[in-house]
Formats: structure tokens, sequence, C-alpha cells
């Protein structure tokens, strides 16, 4: 069964880990995908041709999400290509680890602006064509260190706790107009960003998870599908943990 068939998604910072497991995921129940990352590369030209072979139209753009001109012009674009959106999946975001010690302005700024104002960007770029729609299921990528906090990543966590106030807010706003608005908080999910995490380190984070066992970006998709689908028409302003049990 084919729960998105005949739906558009826009997925940003795709290009790799839990970005280009949902376009994939996505694509394997019948949604058209457009996708962003920073560049458009080789790795943006393998993903449009992997959705390719799964019988959907995929096309990749360069965007800064973290830009306001930039999103609205991806907006634009997208739809000149594809019509319309139903789905958007605010999943861009870095991180710049520092204890604040030792974290400089241009740390916090730029994850405070990759990872939270490209949400807004987003959002406010694609809310008019939902509202002339009455329809539209909007996914922000937060995380459980938003939800829990954690020594070393105080820019990261307060992005990521700003996406789920900002989640709930839109929720309340959109509501009447048939448009969701939901959060998915991954927890330690193996992607490049935690490839380069020191082994004693990744096997004490492991230990804490009632699962015993890091997610995968595909965990992380299979949420996504749920959000992006009929499937959870009555639920929005909601914040769905992927961690195994790590933040209850």
């Amino acid at each position: 069964m084919k729960l998105l068939e005949g739906k558009t998604a826009l997925i940003t910072g795709a290009n790799r880990g839990i970005g280009r497991a949902i376009a994939i995921r996505f694509a394997g129940h019948g949604a058209n995908v457009a996708f962003t990352d920073i560049a458009y590369d080789e790795q943006s030209k393998e993903l449009e041709k992997q959705l390719a072979l799964l019988g959907v139209k995929g096309k990749g753009y360069a965007s800064d999400a973290s830009s306001y001109t930039g999103s609205e012009e991806l907006i634009a674009r997208v739809l000149e290509d594809f019509q319309s959106i139903q789905i958007l999946v605010n999943n861009a975001g870095i991180t710049r680890d520092a204890l604040l010690l030792r974290m400089n302005e241009a740390d916090w700024d730029t994850v405070i602006n990759v990872n939270l104002k490209s949400v807004f960007n987003l959002t406010k770029a694609i809310q008019r064509h939902f509202l002339s729609q009455r329809q539209g299921s909007i996914i922000n990528m937060s995380s459980v260190v938003g939800l829990a906090g954690n020594a070393g990543q105080s820019n990261y966590a307060a992005s990521k706790a700003g996406i789920l106030g900002f989640t709930k807010s839109i929720a309340m706003e959109l509501g009447s107009r048939n448009i969701r608005v939901n959060a998915i908080a991954p927890g330690f999910i193996e992607t490049e960003m935690t490839a380069s995490i020191p082994e004693e380190y990744r096997k004490a984070w492991v230990e804490k998870i009632p699962l015993k066992r890091p997610g995968m970006p595909s965990d992380v998709a299979d949420v996504s599908v749920f959000l992006a689908s009929d499937l959870s028409a009555y639920v929005t302003g909601q914040v769905i943990s992927v961690c195994g049990g790590m933040h209850t």
C-alpha cells in the first residue's frame, strides 16, 4: 500500500543521512520528491537517480535554508516544477559543538540560523500555498537534545528546543485550515553527523538506550511517512521521539 500516492514532498537537507532516508522512503510510498541541500552535487544527482528508479519525479535544488529570501525563491521554483506541495519536511541541520566557555558567537549564530531560522523561513514561505489549498503536513526535525539538553551542545539544544515551541504554536495557528504541524525528536541515529563520535562515547550512549542499539535513518523515515500520510489526519502539534526509549 502506497500511503503518499499523488502527493509531493519538499525535504530540506536531504543529500545524506536522515533527509536522504526520508526522501527514499517517501518515494517508495508514491510521493514525488523535491529535495535540497546547500549544494547540488554528485550526491544530489545520485539521489535523483534513486528516486527515478522508484517511479516518481525527484529533483534536487541547491538552497540555503537559513536564507529568508532564498527560501521564498525555493518554494516558487518547486511550485513551478511540481505545481503543488502537500508535505514539507524541515530537516536541514548542523552542529558546532563546544562548551559555552569556548563557544564563540559565530558557533551560536550559525547553528541557530541553519537549524531554527530555517524552519521559520520555509514554513513562512510555504504557508500561503498550504492555506490556498487548505491542506498540508509540516514535519520539523528536532532532537532529544532539544528535550533534555546536553553538555557541550547548548547552541544545538537551543535550536532544537526552539523548533518544538514553534511547532506547537504554528499547529494552533493553522489547524483550522487542515494544515498539520508535528515534530520528530530523533535520539542517537547512525548518520554522518554521529560517525565522528569516539567509540567509547558511542558505547556509553548505546548503554543508556533501553533498546540497546542506535537508531537508523530508516527508523526516522518510517515515522515521517506516518506524519506525512492520512494515517495521522488527527495528529497535530505533537512531538514524537524516535530514540529507542532513551528519552521518555
